[in-house]
């Protein structure tokens, strides 16, 4: 079994900063990428940014220059930097991990609430 949390959204100002975190417990494999995903009303699910185990990052084209992902592997945690924050920033963050593998299940945690307002 595996569980991810996160933590560390709110609602601040646009060009404000946020640091979101998730902390992953359970089964957890040593060779795996962890994520963030977000999701805003009336839109499928996207990524924000990975992270491998290596420490190789990607990142959407609409975060590149703001956001910013770490990992620690002795406490798998991931974290993301949110700099220069904008109204369209607004959504629901997910964490999530997969293991490097073909055909791997992706865990997700549920979610934290990422407000920007004008």
């Amino acid at each position: 079994q595996v569980q991810l949390v996160e933590s560390g959204g709110g609602l601040v100002q646009a060009g404000g900063s946020l640091r979101l975190s998730c902390a992953a417990s359970g089964f957890i494999f040593s060779i795996n990428v962890m994520g963030w995903y977000r999701q805003a009303p009336g839109k499928q699910r996207e990524l924000v940014a990975d992270i491998t185990h290596n420490g190789g990052t990607n990142y959407a084209n609409f975060v590149k220059g703001r956001f910013t992902i770490s990992r620690d592997n002795a406490k798998n945690t991931v974290h993301l930097q949110m700099n220069s924050l904008r109204p369209e920033d607004t959504a629901v963050y997910y964490c999530n991990v997969r293991w490097e593998i073909v055909g791997s299940k992706v865990y997700w945690g549920q979610g934290t609430q990422v407000t920007v307002s004008s």
